[in-house]
């Protein structure tokens, strides 16, 4: 897909102002300035405006589209390297900046400017690795070749990602995306699916390669510290977070699913269970009269499953009244 650039930054001006106003307002408050992030938003806002000083030596947007099959055909490092640092329009810079400003400063100043600079080329690097091999896996397996292998698509927004699943990895707490509360370390799992539904241009690979990209990083950075195997420990972090979310959804399946198996209820209560003759349903000893058939208990119909005796199950209500019985109880 292709799209008319400056038309589009014409199309919507103002909010570069706001994005500094916000910058200004934030390095102001802080005792240290984390020097990272500031120069992540500089080069990231420079490569938007393309100042006449340095407009001969930055590549036009054309020649550095995310492309998979350009990528992969031409072996350009260049589109490879350099989409993330380019956006559409003022908007588009403008949310990916304020985020990255929030989350880079966070996470610029628990872990330090030289970690937290090698963490995001580290990141950089493994978002735009994982989509391209999302891309191609697609294409091979599913013949998506419109949809994700030619596609285009540039912004920072991939490497938000993994920053938004390292900075929440932690975090047990709740927060609200879009006005749904979900716990803090899914929180890019639903603003994935809120984006793509509100925003279907939105580039779904790329920001679901940010996410995963995000897990094996965290996968590889505990491994390190446990001295295993690094080779074992991507094989395992790549299949693992490829098939996080199919587990992560199957979990929640099953915590909602309550299964019981057998006939009455489950468990006792302190008076005892007693089972009737005629229908063999367990019902509780502070009732008299039996909740599946409504035989009242009495005259030899009841005993206690605790005693496991054996009593015949026959009965003098005929197997159509019991039928009825149970169809006028449950009705």
């Amino acid at each position: 897909m292709a799209y008319s650039v400056e038309g589009r930054r014409r199309a919507s001006g103002g909010m570069l102002p706001l994005l500094a106003l916000s910058t200004v307002a934030e390095y102001y408050r802080l005792p240290w300035k984390p020097p990272v992030t500031a120069g992540l938003l500089a080069a990231n806002t420079l490569v938007y405006l393309r100042p006449s000083f340095i407009d001969p030596f930055i590549p036009h947007i054309n020649e550095v589209w995310f492309n998979p099959n350009l990528i992969l055909k031409h072996k350009d490092l260049k589109r490879f390297f350099l989409s993330p640092f380019y956006h559409l329009d003022e908007p588009h810079l403008v949310y990916n900046m304020m985020s990255l400003l929030w989350k880079g400063i966070k996470l610029e100043t628990s872990m330090g400017s030289s970690e937290f600079a090698s963490m995001v080329f580290a990141l950089l690097g493994m978002s735009q690795g994982v989509t391209l091999l999302l891309a191609k896996s697609l294409h091979v397996f599913f013949d998506y070749e419109r949809a994700f292998y030619s596609e285009y698509s540039v912004g920072f927004s991939g490497v938000i990602f993994a920053l938004k699943v390292v900075l929440n990895s932690r975090d047990e707490d709740y927060t609200s995306v879009y006005g749904i509360l979900v716990p803090t370390k899914y929180a890019a799992w639903a603003e994935l699916v809120l984006v793509q539904m509100f925003m279907p241009s939105a580039s779904f690979l790329g920001h679901l390669g940010g996410i995963l990209a995000g897990i094996l990083y965290l996968k590889l950075k505990r491994s390190s510290h446990s001295g295993l195997d690094p080779v074992s420990m991507v094989v395992r972090g790549v299949t693992r977070a490829v098939t996080w979310p199919l587990r992560f959804l199957s979990s929640l399946v099953r915590s909602r699913r309550r299964r019981i198996t057998g006939r009455g209820r489950v468990g006792r209560g302190q008076n005892g269970v007693w089972r009737c003759q005629s229908c063999t349903y367990d019902n509780s000893g502070l009732q008299s009269v039996c909740e599946m058939c409504g035989l009242g208990r009495g005259r030899g119909n009841g005993w206690s499953v605790n005693q496991r005796q054996t009593h015949s199950s026959s009965s003098d209500i005929p197997l159509d009244e019991l039928r009825r019985r149970r169809v006028e109880r449950f009705s």
